[in-house]
């Protein structure tokens, strides 16, 4: 250390080298004078990149701050390593926005680009409960600035997110999912003929209350109940001593003797 504590080019402070540009500069030999091959000024180069990654050069120092950036804390590491490592952070978080925003964009686009859905009549126990939703939807679209098929493409996006996220335990999922699962059965009730009505219904609130045991995966009605033992009594004794000090006598024999009232003995 210098008297002014402050470290050399050779001695590391919190594991990190302390040489600048200018001191690389310094470091290395002095350019020869350009000549007509230009042999001088590559040899120059030659022993320039030699010298720095000799031990105590700039470059060694550089890989030094790299290995020993896996062993150290945050705090520790070069600065230039930390500058790198957020720069190569934040281009990854835009690129990961940008990305997004292309993803949800097409989406988007899709949707809107879905062709009509017709009002056909469906087979099976899901055209059953499928085919009154689109009857009802399309009937709705008829009165909205909306496709049917946008409306249908919704309805089943809000169904698989309030399933996927309810299995994962997400509330706001499992919400959506109560909610996806009362409206379709009211689109089913009003739907569909009268003479099939009930059965329709009944079938869609079976098909969804099989489904909600994935979705509602852990979720339970009865009280959680916390019992936690009541924390001991801490007992501090305090012994408080209360002593009350005399006023201090006047000066004298203590007798009520008045001053000068002293005769000494004679023989």
């Amino acid at each position: 250390m210098q008297p002014d504590d402050k470290p050399t080019d050779d001695q590391p402070t919190n594991g990190q080298y302390n040489l600048s540009f200018p001191e690389l500069f310094n470091q290395l030999p002095p350019v020869p004078p350009a000549d007509q091959h230009g042999a001088g000024r590559l040899a120059w180069l030659r022993a320039a990149w030699k010298k720095t990654w000799k031990e105590g050069g700039f470059l060694y120092k550089r890989w030094e701050e790299v290995g020993q950036a896996r062993h150290v804390s945050w705090y520790e590491i070069a600065t230039w390593i930390k500058a790198a490592l957020l720069f190569g952070g934040l281009s990854l978080i835009v690129m990961m926005l940008d990305a997004a925003g292309d993803i949800a964009s097409a989406a988007l686009k899709g949707l809107s680009d879905v062709p009509a859905s017709d009002a056909v009549g469906g087979s099976g126990l899901w055209g059953t409960v499928d085919h009154p939703i689109r009857v009802f939807l399309a009937d709705q679209a008829a009165h909205l600035p909306v496709a049917p098929a946008a409306l249908y493409a919704f309805w089943q996006l809000t169904g698989l997110v309030g399933l996927v996220g309810g299995f994962f335990g997400n509330a706001g999922a499992r919400i959506a999912w109560l909610l996806f699962g009362i409206s379709s059965l009211a689109m089913i009730w009003s739907a569909t003929p009268a003479g099939g009505r009930a059965a329709a219904t009944g079938l869609a609130a079976l098909m969804w209350a099989l489904a909600s045991i994935f979705a509602l995966r852990g979720l339970t009605l009865r009280p959680i109940v916390h019992n936690h033992p009541a924390p001991a009594p801490v007992f501090s004794p305090a012994l408080h001593l209360h002593a009350t000090l005399p006023a201090p006598t006047p000066a004298g024999d203590g007798f009520g003797d008045k001053p000068g009232n002293f005769h000494p003995l004679q023989g």
